[in-house]
């Protein structure tokens, strides 16, 4: 077994800005309650961010303004090192490619149109989910989405690069971090090629940790943990608002079981799967348009009961929240409808508009969540047939969903 690797010196890719930087958003993260002191925080002051990530996008135009303008910054530009700095040390997500482009050998400058294609993701979120993973030395990792490199940084520092292998699909991505690894004193098995299918050549794992969502859990990653093995990965419906996170743990015999836990943030959608969003003009009208109103009635569960949000996106498809709006906003795009919801003490005020009737369906779910104990988790059972289930309650209060893979592949490509 490999034992963890030694701290890192600076190198000719690092600086005294560039650390303090580092140091000021572990103590943020630990001030917010999103790390504690530990592996991952070591791992973390210790690794130079701007060596995984020597050039990044900062946005240049309004959210809502179209074509999108990006500029690409770059550390080997005395001019952009500050502002590069902020954006990498922010602790918001960082944008490292734009429309699949190789990310070496790429000049700085703007970009006009098309879209993100890999980004890192949020460090509040990722520092809780690696703490979770709960590494240690000489443990076999398996990091599914390569992106930046972050994820597999941290795993081959805290267990030892040799027992770290990271997947991606996207060539260009694994390409340019097992360079940047390299350059960090780092040399995991680098491998282009489909996270969900894991790597059999080198399983069994046992820590798996996928950085996108998905509809169910992967089953290849399950059959491929090691005994007393643990995998995280974001589980979500067609809905973007409300994800899941799934851990998947085995027993010392193998024998897999898992959890379905409603969080507040999750990972975006991986590759294949295009979710409704809701787009200025929508929102606009969601906000503004006339509908049906009712007043009087019962308000949906708060927003931190989350269990019951995660079963409405599960059980009824295509919804989406405005977290932006004052009010419960929540709209169905592809069914030209809305309700929005207006809460007056222990009633509330509905308005509603379109063929869809989502109060119908929030007040259908709300009731048999409450009937199934208010649960804020629900178990994951994996039947013979390869059907997984998230399950709470049992008998006539059992509230459950199968976990279906139901993404439109071009082409017929089921992977």
């Amino acid at each position: 077994m490999s034992e963890p690797s030694p701290p890192l010196t600076c190198t000719a890719v690092d600086d005294a800005g560039a650390a303090a930087a580092r140091q000021a958003m572990v103590a943020r993260l630990i001030k917010h309650g999103d790390l504690a002191p530990g592996p991952v925080s070591d791992a973390l002051l210790t690794l130079p961010r701007q060596a995984l990530m020597p050039q990044a996008y900062v946005r240049r135009s309004a959210p809502d303004e179209t074509p999108p303008c990006w500029e690409l910054l770059d550390w080997s530009v005395p001019d952009d090192r500050e502002e590069l700095l902020r954006v990498l040390h922010s602790g918001d997500s960082v944008s490292i490619q734009h429309d699949g482009e190789p990310l070496r050998g790429r000049g700085r400058g703007r970009r006009s149109g098309g879209a993100m294609t890999s980004m890192s993701s949020v460090m509040g979120m990722t520092s809780v989910l690696l703490q979770e993973l709960d590494l240690r030395g000489g443990q076999r990792v398996l990091d599914v989405g390569t992106g930046a490199g972050v994820t597999a940084a941290v795993a081959c520092h805290v267990c030892g690069d040799a027992g770290v292998t990271t997947i991606d699909r996207d060539a260009q991505l694994t390409a340019a971090a097992e360079i940047r690894l390299a350059q960090l004193g780092f040399a995991p098995a680098v491998v282009a090629g489909d996270g969900e299918a894991g790597w059999p050549d080198r399983a069994p794992y046992d820590r798996e940790f996928v950085s996108f969502a998905v509809p169910r859990v992967p089953p290849a990653l399950v059959e491929q943990l090691a005994p007393e093995g643990r995998l995280l990965v974001t589980v979500g419906s067609s809905s973007p608002s409300w994800p899941g996170l799934a851990m998947v743990t085995t027993n010392p015999q193998g024998r897999a079981q898992g959890v379905l836990r409603a969080v507040e943030f999750g990972h975006r959608a991986g590759w294949g799967w295009d979710r409704p969003f809701l787009d200025a003009a929508f929102r606009t009208r969601m906000a503004a348009q006339a509908g049906v109103t009712v007043s009087r009635l019962r308000p949906p569960p708060p927003d931190a009961a989350r269990g019951f949000w995660l079963a409405l996106g599960h059980l009824r498809p295509g919804l989406v929240r405005n977290f932006g709006a004052e009010e419960v906003a929540i709209g169905a795009p592809q069914d030209d409808s809305w309700v929005r919801v207006t809460r007056d003490g222990v009633k509330c005020t509905v308005t509603e508009f379109g063929p869809r009737g989502i109060w119908q369906e929030i007040e259908e779910i709300a009731t048999r969540w409450r009937a199934a104990g208010e649960p804020s988790e629900y178990r994951i059972e994996f039947d013979p047939d390869g059907t997984q289930w998230a399950v709470a309650g049992s008998g006539r209060t059992r509230l459950s969903w199968p976990l279906n893979d139901d993404r439109p592949f071009e082409n017929g490509d089921l992977r």
